[in-house]
């Protein structure tokens, strides 16, 4: 099989397009893509475990640290221990967190409508029906 035929490299080439011009639509709020991730779990679950945001996210505890470092150094969440058990760590939004939720919903918005005009009503429902199966 050719490799620009085999459907890890189709998928990845699509991935890394849409993720280079989300990320640089991103880059005036200073927000990468995983971090609009992680704020958008919050965003729409409120407090969660560092756990609880890697599961959504498909991301491993290590990675999901440096994430929360990052966005706890921009002062966009805060990491609290739980009242009842301290060795649980609950994230939360800080106010200049929560007051980027519509800024960048329009950006994420806009990006998706860009990247799928090429494409027809139908074909936008199949292809997100397909990647919801793979």
């Amino acid at each position: 099989m050719e490799m620009t035929e085999c459907i890890n490299f189709l998928l990845t080439q699509a991935q890394q397009k849409v993720f280079k011009y989300l990320k640089s639509e991103l880059e005036p709020i200073n927000v990468t893509p995983v971090q609009y991730g992680v704020l958008q779990c919050l965003w729409n679950e409120g407090s969660q475990t560092p756990k609880q945001i890697a599961t959504v996210l498909g991301l491993d505890s290590s990675t999901i640290t440096g994430i929360l470092d990052r966005l706890e150094n921009k002062e966009l969440i805060t990491r609290n221990t739980y009242i009842g058990d301290r060795r649980t760590i609950n994230v939360e939004l800080t106010e200049k967190g929560s007051e980027l939720r519509e800024p960048i919903s329009k950006i994420v918005e806009d990006v998706n409508v860009e990247v799928l005009k090429p494409f027809s009503s139908e074909e936008i429902n199949q292809l997100k029906s397909v990647l919801k199966r793979i």
